[in-house]
């Protein structure tokens, strides 16, 4: 495979002007604001987390399940608003590893780029096991699926594909995400119609009206509105894939910043859309097919698609693999970017600087992302499914570590014109303050909930296994740190000459 070595950032004293910059050597101007909402949805796996979550919001907190959704969003839009803020005046593929880099310096720069490849090797572990058992129960009797052998090879195999898709380059993902977000939307369209005529035809489980106390937050449960926000909060994340494709978006400084914007609105009509109206179809029991029954609370979907939708019930059991397969690709591009960068900027060796020269791919990045993926995969599956479960609850303290940290660094970063306007102190002081501020509460409330050995679905010694991957998986990433900066490679990264609040950015104009 052919590939070069992407261009090396300038000092801030012999770097070029901004408009003669070299550029990393990735594809530039290949998506518009479509092409990178679109990525920026499907990396969410819409239907699948919300397939996932519904049942564990309602059960949490019952009737005042669309109002956890939409406090959920609040930070998350808060966290964009951080995003787009940064990315207008650094338009860079490695996002908070670049942008905290430049604010905090290189060690918390670094802890941020390893959390965002944590949670993307976690989370291409976990949604490729899902692929795998949907995709093999619909085949015969369903039986392969309880084959773990095979599903896991199938999973392997699944993870290798959307790899090799990621490395023939962004278009190629792009025009295939469009394709696989279609069928994810019109599988919730006909899920929506197949509820809407149920509930007015009489024909519902157990048709429930809508009410404004659905919406009012003040009359759940104090307890269960925090468990609820916290389930919630965690399915919007994805979004900020936009980010990672700046460089190859048009109109790097305003186009990847809306699109995550527009991204998160949508999945907020989505998220609250379905939750109302499968509330309205199922009800809120907690036998049968109602909706807190924790029986199907890992899956509320499958045991309401045939009722609502006839004999168009698999048509939404396929689109839930669809979702985890489509996440699972669009996973890779933020994940292997973030180390792509940091190998530009020395934070890597610098073999993770290779672009292939024909699909403007980081080659060894992608490669590498995929092959970590595989091999923990398979492992955790030899180890214990229990654990590799686990890592995917575990996950919410990477994401909650990078979003806190990219918050701060938006306030810290423009400290010097915070009031400079009235739009600077919203957009760039308050309410990225308020975003990280809540993504610290959300990591805490989460690291002391996985503490307790009855969460998730493993222990050690009395703690809880989604605490002990999430923590040891930040702390691994504390060692490795250290042990890179013992590497002569590394100096011009530790003592800030590669990459410092003045060093020019190498992405295109």
């Amino acid at each position: 495979m052919s590939t070069t070595r992407a261009a090396s950032p300038a000092s801030p004293s012999t770097s070029a002007p901004r408009a003669e910059t070299p550029t990393k050597g990735l594809a530039i101007g290949k998506l518009g604001l479509w092409g990178s909402t679109v990525i920026g949805i499907a990396s969410t796996a819409p239907l699948f987390s919300l397939a996932a979550t519904l049942g564990y919001v309602i059960i949490a907190v019952g009737a005042q399940a669309p109002v956890a959704f939409i406090l959920a969003f609040v930070p998350m839009l808060f966290t964009a608003f951080a995003y787009r803020e940064l990315n207008n005046d650094v338009p860079d593929c490695g996002t908070v590893f670049t942008w905290a880099a430049k604010a905090f310096g290189p060690r918390t720069g670094w802890m941020a780029g390893w959390s965002i490849a944590v949670a993307g090797v976690l989370v291409m572990a976990n949604l490729a096991e899902i692929a795998s058992v949907y995709l093999l129960s619909l085949i015969g009797d369903g039986s392969l699926a309880d084959d773990r052998a095979l599903v896991t090879a199938f999973g392997c195999l699944i993870i290798a594909l959307m790899t090799w898709v990621s490395l023939r380059g962004v278009e190629i993902g792009e025009r295939m995400q469009q394709v696989l977000l279609a069928i994810q939307y019109l599988a919730m369209a006909a899920f929506v119609i197949g509820c809407l005529v149920g509930y007015f035809s009489g024909n519902a489980p157990d048709a429930t009206p809508v009410s404004l106390d659905w919406f009012n937050p003040f009359l759940a449960d104090g307890t269960g509105i925090v468990q609820a926000i916290l389930l919630a909060l965690f399915i919007y994340w994805g979004w900020d894939t936009c980010l990672a494709l700046t460089e190859e978006t048009r109109d790097p400084r305003r186009t990847p910043g809306r699109a995550a914007t527009l991204t998160t609105v949508i999945l907020l009509i989505t998220y609250v859309g379905i939750t109302v109206v499968a509330m309205m179809y199922a009800g809120l029991g907690d036998t049968g097919t109602g909706l807190a029954n924790e029986a199907n609370a890992d899956d509320v979907f499958s045991g309401l698609a045939a009722m609502a939708m006839g004999p168009m019930g698999w048509f939404l059991v396929i689109a839930v693999a669809i979702s985890a397969l489509s996440s699972s690709q669009t996973t890779i591009l933020p994940t292997a970017r973030g180390t792509f960068a940091m190998g530009v900027y020395q934070a890597l060796p610098a073999r993770f600087a290779k672009v292939h020269e024909a699909s403007k791919t980081p080659t060894f990045s992608t490669t590498l992302v995929g092959v970590i993926a595989i091999v923990y995969y398979a492992g955790m599956n030899l180890v214990s499914t229990d654990v590799l479960a686990d890592s995917l609850l575990s996950m919410g303290l990477a994401i909650a570590f990078f979003y806190a940290i990219a918050s701060f660094a938006c306030v810290w970063y423009f400290r010097r014109t915070l009031f400079a306007s009235r739009r600077n102190v919203f957009y760039r002081f308050v309410f990225p303050l308020l975003g990280g501020l809540f993504m610290t509460w959300a990591f805490v409330q989460s690291a002391i909930d996985m503490l307790n050995p009855d969460y998730g679905y493993s222990q050690v010694a009395g703690v809880g296994g989604a605490f002990i991957v999430g923590i040891g998986s930040l702390l691994l990433g504390v060692v490795l740190l250290f042990v890179w900066a013992l590497f002569p490679g590394s100096r011009d990264y530790f003592q800030k000459r590669s990459l410092n609040r003045d060093t020019e950015v190498l992405a295109p104009e």
